[in-house]
């Protein structure tokens, strides 16, 4: 399969068992059996068509900010956007490739004077991410300046879906359920002062550095804000601020948070998350749900 794929691929940089950990947020996860980084759509469609003509198993990683990817690996081609982080301008609207990095694309509007965009400053994560979970903070989300998404099916085909086509939700969209790929989004922003926008970038990003324990890796938010409350004050209820299963421990600064302190394992982020869980509904009668996906194999 290797020599096979070398010869259809030629030019794509893959790398084969690569250990995932070297990519994601949390750094844990197991190797890739092939792991690609397609600098345009065209290496993109090819790997896609490879990989389904062979019957091999893919999937697309992002930047691997809210997730976490098990000990085991994944098999099959998991492919990075990393370098399809291209950024236009046109007017008011944004068009930013799926692998652009959420927080640069918020830098990209200020220096545009472009106002909207202010809520993701300090989100980590690629721009495909965010449109697939709906990312938002401070009152602000994905869905309330997203025009259209340019997605791919299982298939290799690109199509463009409306904002109104991508039923969003809290922390959710269509892409969930149907399995198409976010390849580029375009995003309506509006005029703005360019100092105004920067000064409230800095005073969100304050806010954030104050919250959230970002010396530390983590998966971001792990769960989902249970109607009528907050998972981090639940949480801490529950005593469990600073209760550490391996190297995974709940976060002293925002108990919402889990942070890799020693080493940590997938497994150790499995069984805290299963722990919190069970503890706060003994606690508050309250069932958390996990914001952050869990991927690949034991």
């Amino acid at each position: 399969m290797l020599e096979e794929m070398k010869m259809a691929l030629s030019g794509i940089d893959i790398r084969v068992d690569e250990p995932l950990k070297n990519y994601t947020y949390t750094k844990v996860g197991g190797p890739a059996d092939y792991l690609a980084f397609p600098k345009n759509r065209f290496e993109l469609v090819r790997l896609i068509t490879f990989a389904n003509s062979h019957d091999l198993p893919w999937m697309v990683l992002g930047n691997a900010s809210n997730l976490i990817v098990r000990d085991g690996g994944i098999r099959g081609i998991v492919i990075m956007f990393d370098r399809l982080n291209t950024i236009t301008i046109n007017g008011y609207t944004m068009e930013v490739e799926a692998g652009a990095n959420l927080k640069e694309t918020t830098k990209v509007a200020r220096d545009h004077s472009l106002t909207g965009f202010e809520f993701a400053a300090g989100i980590p994560g690629s721009v495909g991410g965010a449109v697939f979970m709906n990312a938002g903070a401070y009152w602000g989300e994905i869905a309330h300046v997203l025009v259209s998404a340019q997605v791919m099916g299982r298939d290799g085909k690109i199509k463009t879906l409306d904002a109104k086509d991508m039923a969003f939700g809290y922390r959710q969209s269509a892409l969930q359920s149907s399995g198409d790929i976010v390849i580029s989004a375009k995003f309506a922003l509006k005029p703005g002062d360019y100092t105004a926008i920067k000064n409230e970038m800095d005073r969100l990003n304050h806010l954030r550095s104050l919250k959230q324990p970002l010396e530390y890796p983590s998966c971001g938010s792990v769960f989902k804000r249970p109607v009528g409350h907050f998972a981090g004050q639940l949480i801490t209820e529950a005593g469990l601020k600073g209760y550490r299963i391996g190297g995974v421990e709940v976060s002293k600064k925002h108990a919402g948070f889990m942070i890799n302190v020693d080493q940590g394992s997938a497994k150790d982020y499995e069984n805290l998350i299963a722990h919190v869980i069970d503890t706060v509904k003994k606690h508050s009668g309250i069932t958390l749900e996990r914001e952050v996906r869990i991927i690949g194999k034991e």
